[in-house]
C-alpha cells in the first residue's frame, strides 16, 4: 500500500515500530525533504504601472464635467477659500490711475454742480445743457415677478362677500390645489382635518370652482371638462354626453363604438370630440410652470468662416485668475516661520492645480468640439437629414483620450451652431445602415418618419408596416418594431387614432 508523500512505505502485516506508526521517523523524513527548499527573504525592485487618483486628477475630472455657470460658482468659492488666488483685472493691469483733480478752496465748480441738478422743464424737452430725462427707464420697464396661481385665486376670493368661516375654508382648499389646478386630496379627509362638515366643505369648493379660470378646483378630468362646458351658453349636447359616459373610449379613439351607443354617425362623434379637445384639461397651467425660466449659456460657439467652421470655447463667464504677487514675494523670502511657509506653499500648489485644470478643461472641450464639428459637418451644411451616427468611442479614439473623458466633456454642455443651439449629447446617436452604404442617424430617421406622417391621408393613415416599407424604399434598413419605437418617442399615436372620418 502506497503511503503519503514524504512517508516511507510500511509492509502489510508488520507490527508498527516505535509505538503507533513511529511518528518520529516520519517527521524526520519530512524534515529532510523540506530542508532541501531554501526559504529566504530578499528585497527586489520591480516597476509596475498603477492608476492612482491624485488630487490633481480628481480636480481635473471634476472641472471637466462642470458647465460654464457651475465652473464660475466653483471659482468664486475657491477665491474665498484660497487667499493666494485673485482676480486678474486685465483692463487695469499695468495702468496707473489718473491723478485726482485738486480743487482750491473758494474755487468749487458750482457750474458743474448746478448742471447736474438740472431736471429740465416739466414739458419734456430738455433745456440747453440740461439732462434728458427721457432716456431714463420708466416704472413700466421694470418687470414684476409673475403672480402665482394661489395668489391670483386668493385675490379673486377677497373680492367676494363671504363669511369669515367660509372664506377660510375656501382659502384652505386653494392652498391644496396642485400646479394643474386640481384638488387631488379626499374632500372628507380635508373636512376632518379642519374640523368642518362635508357639506360646508362642498359649499366652499363650489365657490372655488366658480373662480377664474373655469375648471379650477376640479377633482378629476371629467369634472374639469364638464365645468367648462357648463360655462358656455349653448354647449353641444353630444359633447356633454361623451364627457359623461365615454371619456375613456374617446381617448382610445373608439368612435364607431360611441356612435353605435349614441345612435349617431361617426362624423358627428368626431366633431364633438374635436370640440372637446379645444377645452383646457389643465386650467392651472395658465399661470405658468412651477419652475423659473432658465436661460442656457452655450459653452461652445461654432461660426462658419468662408468654407470652414471655426470652434471657439466660450470663456466669457470664466473669471481670469492669477496668483497674488504678495504671496509670491512672501514665499520667496523664505520666512523662518515654518508653519506660515507650509501654509503658503500648500495654497500655492492648490492654486497652480486649479489654473492647470481650467486650462486642461478648455483644451479638452476644444478638441472634443472640433472633432464633433468635423464629423457632423454635413449636418451643419444640409440639416438634420445628414446627421451621422456617432458614439463616444469614435471621438475618444480620434483625439486619443479615454471614452469617459469624452462623456464628462459633453455632459451638461451646449453648442451654439449656425443651425441653432444643441446639447453636445444631441450629436451622439445610434444609427442604421443603408443599402447604399450610407449610415442614417436615429434623428434623421425620425425626421423622415415625421415627414411621412405629415403627408399621409387623414382618412387612410399609414400603419407601422407601411411606414417601414416606405423607409426601406428610401434605402434605410429598418424593422417595423424600430419604426413603432421611434413613432412613440415622437409622441405620435397609432394609425387607428390618427384616422379622420
Amino acid at each position: 500500500m502506497a503511503g503519503r508523500a514524504g512517508c516511507r512505505q510500511i509492509p502489510e502485516g508488520s507490527p508498527p515500530s516505535g509505538g503507533a506508526g513511529d511518528p518520529a521517523e516520519d517527521v524526520e523524513i519530512n524534515y529532510r525533504e523540506v530542508s532541501t527548499m531554501q526559504l529566504d527573504h530578499q528585497l527586489k525592485i520591480e516597476q509596475t504601472r498603477q492608476l492612482i487618483m491624485t488630487p490633481e486628477l480628481k480636480l481635473a475630472i471634476t472641472l471637466l464635467q462642470y458647465s460654464n455657470l457651475e465652473l464660475q460658482n466653483y471659482i468664486q468659492e475657491e477665491l474665498l477659500r484660497n487667499p493666494v488666488l485673485e482676480l486678474c483685472e486685465s483692463e487695469a493691469a499695468g495702468e496707473e490711475e489718473p491723478p485726482e483733480e485738486e480743487y482750491v478752496e473758494d474755487e468749487f465748480p458750482w457750474e458743474d454742480y448746478f448742471r447736474d441738478l438740472d431736471q429740465g422743464p416739466a414739458g419734456g424737452a430738455p433745456e440747453p445743457g440740461g439732462r434728458d430725462w427721457g432716456d431714463f427707464p420708466t416704472m413700466d420697464s421694470y418687470a414684476d415677478s409673475p403672480e402665482t396661481m394661489v395668489e391670483d385665486l386668493l385675490g379673486q376670493l377677497r373680492l367676494l362677500s363671504l363669511p369669515s368661516s367660509r372664506h377660510n375654508i375656501a382659502s384652505y382648499l386653494i392652498g391644496n390645489l396642485d400646479h394643474n389646478g386640481y384638488l387631488r386630496s379626499d374632500p372628507d379627509e380635508l373636512a376632518a382635518a379642519i374640523g368642518v362638515s362635508p357639506e360646508e366643505l362642498g359649499a366652499a369648493l363650489r365657490i372655488v370652482q366658480g373662480l377664474e379660470p373655469v375648471g379650477i378646483g376640479s377633482r378629476n378630468l371629467q369634472e374639469c371638462l364638464l365645468l367648462q362646458l357648463s360655462s358656455l351658453e349653448n354647449p353641444p349636447p353630444l359633447a356633454v354626453e361623451i364627457v359623461k359616459r365615454f371619456l375613456p373610449a374617446t381617448a382610445d379613439g373608439r368612435y364607431r363604438h360611441i356612435a353605435n351607443l349614441l345612435g349617431c354617425s361617426i362624423r358627428e362623434v368626431q366633431e364633438a370630440v374635436d370640440f372637446i379637445r379645444t377645452l383646457n384639461p389643465k386650467p392651472g397651467s395658465l399661470f405658468g410652470g412651477i419652475q423659473d425660466t432658465r436661460y442656457i449659456v452655450p459653452d461652445i460657439h461654432v461660426e462658419k468662416v468662408e468654407d470652414r467652421y471655426v470652434v471657439v470655447v466660450n470663456d466669457s463667464l470664466t473669471p481670469l485668475l492669477r496668483i497674488s504677487t504678495y504671496y509670491q514675494q512672501l514665499f520667496l523670502k523664505g520666512d523662518d516661520d515654518k508653519e506660515l511657509s507650509n501654509y503658503v506653499k500648500g495654497n500655492l500648489d492648490k492654486a497652480l492645480w486649479l489654473l492647470r485644470s481650467i486650462e486642461q478643461r478648455r483644451l479638452t472641450l476644444f478638441r472634443v468640439a472640433q472633432q464633433i464639428v468635423e464629423i457632423q459637418q454635413p449636418f451643419l451644411e444640409h440639416g438634420i437629414r445628414k446627421l451621422k451616427p456617432l458614439t463616444l468611442k469614435d471621438v475618444a479614439e480620434a483625439i486619443g483620450v479615454h471614452e469617459s473623458t469624452v462623456s464628462r466633456a459633453t455632459a451638461n454642455k451646449y453648442m451654439q451652431t449656425p443651425r441653432g443651439l444643441f446639447p453636445l449629447s444631441f450629436f451622439f446617436s445610434s444609427g442604421l445602415a443603408g443599402e447604399d452604404g450610407e449610415d442614417y442617424s436615429s434623428h434623421s430617421i425620425k425626421s423622415y418618419l415625421r415627414e411621412l406622417i405629415e403627408q399621409e391621408s387623414p382618412q387612410n393613415p399609414l400603419s407601422d408596416q407601411q411606414l417601414t416599407d416606405l423607409l426601406q424604399a428610401k434605402g434605410v434598413t429598418i424593422s417595423r418594431r424600430t419604426v413603432a419605437k421611434y413613432r412613440q418617442e415622437l409622441s405620435i399615436p397609432a394609425s387607428y387614432r390618427r384616422r379622420r372620418h
